[in-house]
């Protein structure tokens, strides 16, 4: 016979259940404009107090339109920012990076190359 939630301690079965809601929080991300406290709380860097934090600041300023918003909610620090940006999405925003999973960081262009040397050997 299988086994029922009942057949587990409900430590064991909370810790399995965390780790799903890990798994999934990592692989698929978070929609930070419809994301709850407790949902929020799983996403790297961010805990329950900042969670709250993010909630309240969505509730008073309306919908993020971009993760760089992010960085005005009180209590959300650089580091914050860098562990958890990757992970929570921003669907209908003004960047339509921020709705992937690309880390604003990544999706900063690199400098321009200087035009002499992206020309070199192509001058006619």
């Amino acid at each position: 016979m299988g086994q029922y939630q009942h057949d587990l301690s409900e430590h064991k079965l909370s810790r399995s259940l965390d780790a799903v809601v890990e798994d999934c929080v990592n692989a698929v991300g978070v929609e930070v404009n419809t994301a709850s406290t407790p949902l929020l709380s799983r996403v790297s860097g961010i805990g329950e107090g900042l969670a709250r934090s993010i909630v309240s600041y969505r509730e008073e300023h309306g919908p993020f339109r971009t993760r760089a918003v992010l960085k005005k909610v009180p209590r959300l620090g650089p580091k914050a920012f860098e562990l958890s940006a990757g992970f929570l999405r921003i669907r209908n925003g003004d960047d339509p990076l921020d709705a992937s999973g690309v880390h604003p960081e990544a999706a900063t262009p690199p400098p321009p190359a200087r035009a002499g040397s992206l020309c070199a050997g192509h001058a006619q």
